[in-house]
């Protein structure tokens, strides 16, 4: 092997080393970012608009439709607190579903309801991350979504798969409902091509 064969080795195997150090510092900061605002605290007690496309991995799609009211929370804001005990999913919520939001936590979609106003509830949330748990989501399995002032429990009604052009998972209910979005299929490379919706009816609300 010849001196400048070896010294281009030597170059290579010292910039892979980089490459996975400054891969494992990115995944590192990613956990530790969604563990952080997973467990953020409860605050002590004191919008039907929906996007052209569900929310996903990628930003820039939402565009409003008509018929709605306006936002009323700032975005980012702390919203609820998310869990469903089955599968031991346990996130933070803030408001809005672009990738700053969904890269820390779940994210309360635009123009949906709030959590204690009556309608369909748009939670979106990142299959690898915050909403890694949901794949296992089932029929009848309990959703509880606290707030600083009450705890609301769903059940889990159905489950499907949609395109992101699928809007209308959140139209309005006739019931209090909570609908959850993520990417599908979870194995997949890159930016899902498709939308994993689980959706739940309240069943019951009480004070904290």
């Amino acid at each position: 092997m010849t001196r400048a064969r070896s010294t281009t080795l030597i170059w290579v195997e010292r910039m892979l080393w980089i490459a996975a150090a400054v891969i494992g510092s990115w995944t590192l900061f990613v956990v530790a970012q969604n563990f952080y605002y997973g467990r953020l605290p409860i605050p002590d007690g004191r919008l039907a608009q929906a996007s052209r496309r569900l929310p996903g991995e990628s930003g820039g799609d939402a565009v409003a439709t008509s018929g709605s009211v306006a936002r009323r929370a700032e975005p980012g804001a702390w919203v609820a607190r998310l869990e469903a005990p089955t599968v031991e999913l346990k996130a933070t919520v803030l408001e809005g579903s672009d990738d700053r939001t969904l890269r820390r936590a779940a994210g309360h979609i635009e123009y949906t309801p709030l959590p204690g106003e009556r309608g369909n509830i748009g939670i979106a949330g990142h299959r690898d991350t915050t909403f890694y748990p949901v794949r296992k989501l089932k029929t009848g399995d309990r959703l509880t979504l606290t707030t600083a002032s009450h705890v609301f429990e769903y059940e889990v009604h159905d489950t499907w798969i949609v395109e992101p052009e699928d809007i209308q998972v959140l139209d309005p209910t006739t019931r209090p409902a909570l609908t959850l979005v993520t990417c599908y299929p979870f194995n997949f490379v890159g930016n899902a091509p498709k939308r994993f919706i689980v959706r739940g009816e309240l069943i019951s609300e009480r004070p904290r």
